[in-house]
């Protein structure tokens, strides 16, 4: 048996309770019920703080550290963001700030974003896409974007919106199964 495929889901939402949390929950669940997987969770509500003063990697806490290790050892990446002046949130791209910068080689990573409306789908192409460009990530073809009416208050409510996110599951293990089976020396 094949150790459990370590999933990241890092939350880029700057509020408690969050649809982007939400969403990002709802994908790590479809992974789950497709392959073993150990999920963790980082959201930056929670890190938020103790990371926003920091100007270097070894001026963070020992607590975002361990979030970042987390990043960079993960066999899967699903990452979201709400919309904030038609972008990601200034707080998830300074916890990516810290990232190593050839951690994320041939690593997969599953783009999702929240708005209030569907003229903000482009947050994932023109945005987050880019991001995970510069650190040669397998960016995912298919990203998940939401907007408030795909949410039953802080579930995913819309059938659409449940179709997407299975597909993206369901296209994501091929590649995070290969990446997993390739040594970090043969990506660098």
């Amino acid at each position: 048996m094949t150790a459990p495929y370590r999933i990241v889901a890092v939350s880029g939402s700057l509020h408690e309770p969050s649809k982007t949390t939400a969403l990002l929950r709802a994908i790590a669940a479809a992974v789950a019920e497709r392959a073993e997987v150990e999920v963790q969770l980082i959201e930056l509500t929670a890190i938020g703080p103790a990371l926003a003063g920091a100007l270097r990697r070894d001026h963070l806490p020992a607590s975002v550290e361990e979030k970042l290790v987390a990043i960079e050892q993960a066999d899967l990446l699903i990452v979201g963001s709400p919309v904030y002046r038609a972008s990601f949130t200034g707080l998830f791209k300074h916890l990516f700030d810290f990232v190593g910068q050839y951690a994320l080689v041939g690593k997969p990573v599953l783009l999702a974003a929240t708005g209030g409306g569907e003229r903000h789908a482009l947050i994932i192409e023109h945005q987050l896409r880019p991001l995970f460009a510069f650190f040669q990530a397998l960016t995912l073809p298919l990203g998940v974007y939401a907007s408030d009416t795909d949410f039953d208050g802080y579930v995913v409510g819309s059938e659409i919106l449940q179709a997407r996110i299975s597909l993206a599951a369901e296209r994501a293990l091929p590649l995070v199964g290969y990446a997993a089976s390739r040594s970090v020396e043969a990506l660098v």
